[in-house]
């Protein structure tokens, strides 16, 4: 645990990438296989569920303390979090040891995770008891960050200052490996085996797993203004096609040894949750590797992703709910065919050789994107003026030209998305945020307003969270803490007088939400100084915006 948390300790306190990928670099130079796999695993957010609750926390911790609760939960609200809270205040309370675990700093990673840590399943149901004994035997025996890193591994809510591109950077750079490489073998389920470590990081191993896919390639949002500069010829132009950008799951369809395997852009195997796809790739030849979208579908054109929110986590999928939520494979592009790996030919060639496949092994559950006609830049942005209407989120652009690369590349795929839809909504809740943002208000709940003359009330429409710089962000909460009209825990009501343009990208009816509707994406665009808070947008112009996206489908 020392070892781990000390790396924990070297990321955190730097915002140098090239300091990051050092400190990682010496912990793999360093550590054994084991416990390197099991480090991979959290720092890459491979956690296991959370096996004991913040509030089970906060209980255990009270009753060794003298510290009385209302002030455990000032602290608390102060901190943003629970784990790291009782991590702080464990600097000053002291902790005698129960004798029930002799887990400590000296401990293994991989023992911590494999054998130490997985004692309190189901014990805060059975013997809550024996549950408090090790868990304050553990924080006895280990030092202020270990505690917090346990904490927050306990809990499910480990988190580190370093991305799944940086960790694979630092192993890239011990073994000589290249990134492509590992980001290539990790995708998928990491085994955490001293074996699986070994093969990870050998030169010389092949990537001889079945369902093992392929690092999603991303589009980087375009710049309208440079793009067009460039490529305003006609010869420009035509090193590009545009295709329509899919509101569903981003997904691999992997076909290989007679199985097919479904992978979400998350890295989470979604095979069970979409059996259709099963006969529409059943007949292709072995070796065939598909990359496109997963969306509901009428038979014509794509349904909302409220729809597809229906199939999504479900155990087993029916007869029943595959009738009423019917889903379709739209396919962008072709990594493996016939086993080999092209993602470094060329897009049309990858397209030409995705479109004889499907063409010669044809499902009803499954079509190819096409591109769109166009001549001009203006021609591409009058296709994405009606982007709706064809229940599409916008275009893609991508280079004719280009690989199928690892992660977000510029200059190859562009995505240009339509303009958000907006209402004018009154704030009327805040909440302190989490993290670095514990001392601010940062979580804001916006109204509408609803009901004529003196009935007219402001009912909650959505919750948004990004959108503001620093500075507003500071001048607001200074006018939270002045103008509250009430506490419910942590979320403090304010006076109606601030109007804010909120930009979504979705919007559906919802039966869970006050207001009758609900929203995808909400975003802060804009503080509307300019506009008192009686012009801000009434319910009746939500509704009107859904029934208009619902004519337009």
């Amino acid at each position: 645990m020392r070892r781990f948390t000390e790396l924990f300790r070297a990321i955190d306190a730097t915002t140098s990438t090239n300091e990051k990928v050092k400190a990682l670099q010496r912990y793999f130079h360093d550590e054994s296989p084991k416990n390197a796999v099991w480090a991979l695993h959290l720092l890459m957010g491979k956690t296991r569920k959370r096996l004991i609750t913040s509030r089970v926390l906060r209980e255990i911790f009270l009753q060794i303390s003298d510290l009385p609760e209302w002030l455990f939960e000032e602290s608390a609200a102060h901190v943003g979090d629970t784990a790291e809270t009782i991590a702080l205040l464990l600097r000053d309370t002291p902790v005698k040891a129960t004798g029930t675990s002799q887990a400590g700093s000296d401990t293994p990673l991989h023992e911590w995770l494999e054998t130490v840590i997985p004692q309190v399943k189901d014990l805060s149901k059975t013997d809550t008891e024996t549950l408090k004994d090790l868990v304050v035997d553990w924080w006895a025996n280990l030092a202020d960050d270990e505690i917090f890193v346990l904490n927050k591994v306990l809990t499910g809510a480990f988190r580190v200052g370093a991305s799944t591109k940086l960790v694979i950077k630092g192993l890239a750079a011990e073994y000589g490996i290249t990134e492509a490489v590992l980001a290539h073998r990790l995708m998928g389920e990491i085994e955490t085996t001293g074996e699986f470590y070994e093969s990870l990081v050998d030169p010389d191993e092949a990537d001889a797993s079945p369902s093992r896919p392929y690092p999603f390639f991303l589009a980087a949002p375009i710049d309208v203004e440079k793009f067009a500069n460039e490529e305003m010829t006609l010869e420009g132009l035509n090193r590009w096609q545009t295709e329509w950008k899919w509101d569903g799951i981003r997904a691999q369809l992997i076909y290989r040894d007679g199985q097919l395997f479904t992978w979400s852009r998350g890295e989470d195997l979604i095979t069970h949750q979409f059996p259709e796809f099963e006969s529409a790739v059943g007949t292709m030849p072995e070796g065939t590797v598909l990359d496109g979208e997963i969306i509901c579908w009428d038979g014509e054109k794509p349904l909302d992703f409220n729809f597809l929110q229906k199939r999504l986590g479900r155990k087993k999928v029916g007869k029943k709910l595959m009738a009423e939520y019917p889903v379709h494979f739209i396919a962008y592009d072709l990594l493996e065919e016939n086993g080999a790996d092209i993602r470094q030919q060329p897009l049309h060639e990858r397209r030409a050789s995705l479109i004889a496949i499907i063409d010669k092994y044809p499902s009803e559950y499954m079509s190819y994107a096409k591109p769109l006609p166009f001549n001009t830049f203006e021609d591409i942005e009058t296709w994405r003026s009606h982007s709706r209407e064809y229940g599409s989120e916008g275009l893609m652009l991508k280079a004719k030209d280009s690989p199928y690369l690892v992660g977000r590349k510029r200059g190859y795929w562009w995505k240009h998305k339509v303009d958000p839809m907006t209402l004018d909504a009154v704030m009327i809740y805040a909440q302190a945020g989490r993290g670095k943002r514990a001392n601010l208000f940062t979580d804001y709940t916006f109204a509408l307003w609803t009901g004529q003359g003196e009935g007219k009330t402001l009912v909650p429409f959505t919750k948004a969270y990004s959108g503001l710089d620093n500075a507003e962000i500071e001048k607001l909460d200074r006018w939270i803490r002045r103008n509250t009209r009430e506490k419910f825990g942590p979320v403090r009501a304010v006076e109606p007088t601030h109007v804010f343009e909120i930009g979504f990208e979705g919007i559906a009816e919802s039966k869970r939400h006050k207001s009758g509707i609900a929203v995808r994406f909400p975003r802060i665009l804009r503080w509307r100084t300019d506009k008192p808070v009686e012009e801000a947008d009434n319910l009746q112009s939500a509704i009107a915006l859904l029934e208009s996206r619902n004519r337009g489908k």
